[in-house]
């Protein structure tokens, strides 16, 4: 009978000393795992501007001649000049787009660029310059001069 109530008494101190099961313990917070950046370009706005300048400056052939006399002399013929004045501190490319007409022109910070283009059309002049989007429409049928900053 002692070894009865040894062990009724065991046991009874032992439930009495256990954990209380009714207690909720706060789920541990998961470990958040580093999100994945997203994959983004090695090139910037600027850097690809910048690209696309030094790869068409190698190969551009300017038409210096041809718009000098145009400015000069004016012109009776189907072309007229266009004379684009970069005022800003980032190189750029100016692409011109008409009807069946379209060049990509190189223009260094603070130099100009120029083409001779069909009379009497509108023209779409776009291009990146510091970041910033240039866009504009313009009717050309004489020799024009457009000045671009950022």
């Amino acid at each position: 009978m002692k070894k009865f109530l040894f062990c009724s008494f065991l046991l009874l101190l032992l439930a009495n000393c256990s954990v209380n099961h009714h207690t909720k313990v706060p789920p541990k917070a998961p470990i958040s795992k580093p999100k994945p950046k997203p994959a983004v370009s090695n090139t910037s706005k600027i850097s690809q501007a910048e690209l696309e300048y030094s790869n068409l400056i190698k190969t551009y052939k300017p038409e210096t001649a041809e718009v000098l006399t145009d400015i000069l002399n004016g012109s009776d013929g189907p072309t007229t000049s266009i004379r684009i004045e970069n005022l800003s501190r980032c190189n750029m490319v100016l692409t011109i787009s008409g009807n069946n007409y379209f060049k990509k022109i190189p223009i260094a910070s603070g130099k100009i660029g120029s083409a001779m283009v069909p009379k009497n059309q509108n023209y779409n002049l776009s291009g990146t310059i510091c970041n910033s989007v240039y866009q504009k429409t313009k009717f050309i049928s004489s020799s024009s001069s457009i000045k671009i900053s950022n």
